[in-house]
Order: structure tokens, then C-alpha cells, then sequence
């Protein structure tokens, strides 16, 4: 009885281990995944969360963290390369957040739209908070947490435990990733750039052709207008094609990395 009871307290041990080398890769990941890691989320909450998501993937890695558990040594040593892990896979994450806030920006610096809807939370346009709460909305509406899940345990052939990610693949990767993420954000934003052009461009013309026409007050409210109809327009078509950006990469997240 004595030998039966040791094993499984050898293998809860064990156990626990694995589940604390797998925490160390989703812990970082949580402090930058898109709508899990917002600061508007508790702390406690993403805790939670973190907690949940091990549950989930330290079965499907088991093998693959055993050898860091069975160590002190290991342990040790994933403290550092699975922290590094994680951020690296929350990074390449929340630079989708990052397009829309981009995008958000963009937008709002050609439009007159930066403080119609107020602001909260993170510092930055109040037509970026629309498009970010919007877009995690409608990620998480569409499975987020499964596809998370998913990227997290196919990390570990990509990003093995225990080893330091070789930094040139991570640079291709990197870099491939914060150019989707500008290319996403200019795309977003174009119309609000391209309409805000034309918008000038017309004003100045009708400035010079009616010098003692006061086209400021006049084009204010166009502006305003003119902005309001385009967000209504152009948001769900630019989201539609942020959510299909973030499902094309959630389907092969290290593609660059390989």
C-alpha cells in the first residue's frame, strides 16, 4: 500500500511539475493575448483564465515538458525559455489589436471623429477603442479561445520546451508579422485617408475659387457628417476583413518560423 501510495504522489508530483512548465509559456502569453490579456480584464480573472487554458493544453504537451519536470535543473531552465516562449506567441498576437488601434488612428487623425465617442481605458482615439472593442467582440464570438488554444499547443513543435528559440527564425518571424500588421492597419484606414484627401482637396479649391466664402464652417459639419456615414459604412466591411486576417493566421501561426 506504502509503494502504491509514493507512486501516485511521485506521479501528482510530476504532474503538478508539467502543469507549472506549461503555466510559465501561457502566464506570458496571457499578459498580451487578444481580449484575455486586455487591461480591462481583472487580474484575478486572467489568472483564472491562465489556469484554464493549462488545464486544456498540459495534456496534449505532456510529453513534450516531461523531461523539463522530472528536473530541478529543467525547471530552472524553463523559467526562462518558456517565459521567453510565451511573450514571443502574445506578441505576435496582439499585433492585431495593434492594427486596429493603428487603424484607429489613422483614421481619426483625417477625420474629425478622434473625441465624438469619448474615450476609456487605454490612451489612445476614441474611434480606435470602437474598432478594438468591436474586433475582439467579434473574435471571441467566433471562437477565440478554441484557436488559442490550438496555437499554444502547436507552439511546442515550433518553440520546443526547454530550448531558447533560435533567434534568426525569430527575427523572419518577427519581422513578417509587424509588416502584416502595418499592411492590415493601412488597409483599414485607407478610406478614411483617401475620403479625407479629397475632402481637402475640394476645400482648398472652393477657398480659392469663393475667397470670402468662410468654407471652415461650412466644411465642418460635411466633415462630421461626411465621417460618420463613412465609419458606418466602412467599420463592418474593415472588420470583417481584420476577422478574416487574424482566422488566416490563427490556421498557420509559425508558418515563418518553421
Amino acid at each position: 500500500m506504502n509503494a502504491v501510495l509514493a507512486a501516485v504522489a511521485d506521479l501528482g508530483g510530476q504532474g503538478l511539475a508539467a502543469g507549472f512548465v506549461v503555466f510559465l509559456r501561457i502566464g506570458a502569453a496571457m499578459a498580451l493575448l487578444p481580449a484575455f490579456g486586455e487591461h480591462s480584464v481583472p487580474t484575478r480573472v486572467r489568472l483564472v483564465l491562465a489556469l484554464a487554458f493549462t488545464a486544456v493544453v498540459t495534456p496534449a504537451v505532456l510529453a513534450d515538458v516531461a523531461p523539463l519536470a522530472g528536473a530541478g535543473d529543467g525547471l530552472a531552465t524553463a523559467l526562462a525559455t518558456e517565459t521567453l516562449s510565451g511573450f514571443a506567441i502574445g506578441i505576435a498576437l496582439r499585433l492585431f489589436v495593434m492594427a486596429l488601434e493603428m487603424a484607429g488612428t489613422m483614421a481619426a487623425q483625417s477625420t474629425s471623429l478622434a473625441q465624438l465617442f469619448g474615450a476609456g481605458g487605454e490612451p489612445m482615439p476614441s474611434m480606435s477603442h470602437l474598432l478594438v472593442a468591436a474586433g475582439l467582440a467579434l473574435a471571441v464570438m467566433a471562437g477565440l479561445h478554441v484557436r488559442i488554444a490550438e496555437v499554444l499547443i502547436l507552439s511546442y513543435e515550433v518553440l520546443p520546451a526547454g530550448r531558447f528559440p533560435d533567434p534568426a527564425l525569430m527575427l523572419d518571424w518577427g519581422v513578417g508579422n509587424i509588416a502584416r500588421a502595418f499592411a492590415l492597419a493601412f488597409s483599414l484606414a485607407a478610406p478614411f485617408v483617401i475620403a479625407s484627401l479629397i475632402y481637402n482637396v475640394a476645400l482648398g479649391v472652393i477657398n480659392r475659387a469663393m475667397p470670402q466664402l468662410m468654407v471652415a464652417f461650412v466644411g465642418a459639419p460635411a466633415l462630421t457628417a461626411g465621417s460618420l456615414m463613412l465609419l458606418a459604412i466602412a467599420a463592418p466591411l474593415g472588420l470583417a476583413i481584420w476577422a478574416d486576417a487574424l482566422e488566416l493566421y490563427l490556421g498557420d501561426p509559425f508558418g515563418a518560423a518553421r
